[in-house]
């Protein structure tokens, strides 16, 4: 990754460290995911069920002093899709290509367990979402999903081959 040019004086900001998350990041990922999603956060006994059920498939980005971003991917333990449950960079990280960054990743290890198939949601409005995860090769299965979620929580249904 290149550093972003900066002005005289200024340090770049330090490297991205693509990583799998550890327990002791499990707090620092629920403050992530709090300033993330404000409106409706995974509490952090879900982050730590997720952990604990999928330690291989959640990975942060981090750079040093703190973290920047994550994914997280569930995996039934039967020959179903793995689903991506969250992608989520920080707000002054994002546009860099970090998301894309992750999701390779986390795609490239679901490809070497054998996962056939991964699904995810995504709001029908963010539309970077939408053409990120169509870059990856997703496509949406229907039009919109009406109330996936609950009463107005719409989603698009996207799914990827392995």
């Amino acid at each position: 990754m290149t550093p972003l040019p900066t002005h005289r004086g200024e340090q770049p900001p330090p490297p991205l460290h693509l990583r799998g998350v550890t327990e002791g990041d499990l707090e620092a990922l629920a403050l992530l995911e709090r300033e993330i999603f404000p409106e409706e956060p995974y509490p952090y006994f879900v982050l730590r069920q997720m952990y604990d059920l999928h330690p291989g498939h959640l990975l942060v980005l981090d750079d040093g002093t703190a973290l920047k971003g994550y994914v997280l991917v569930a995996t039934p333990p039967d020959d179903g899709p793995s689903w991506v449950l969250g992608l989520g960079i920080t707000r002054d990280e994002r546009g860099r290509g970090h998301g894309r960054r992750l999701m390779r990743e986390a795609l490239r290890r679901l490809r070497a367990d054998g996962v056939r198939e991964v699904c995810l949601t995504v709001d029908p409005a963010n539309l970077a979402a939408i053409v990120l995860y169509e870059s990856l090769g997703f496509t949406a299965d229907e039009g919109v999903r009406k109330d996936y979620f609950g009463p107005g929580a719409d989603r698009l249904v996207m799914r990827r081959s392995l």
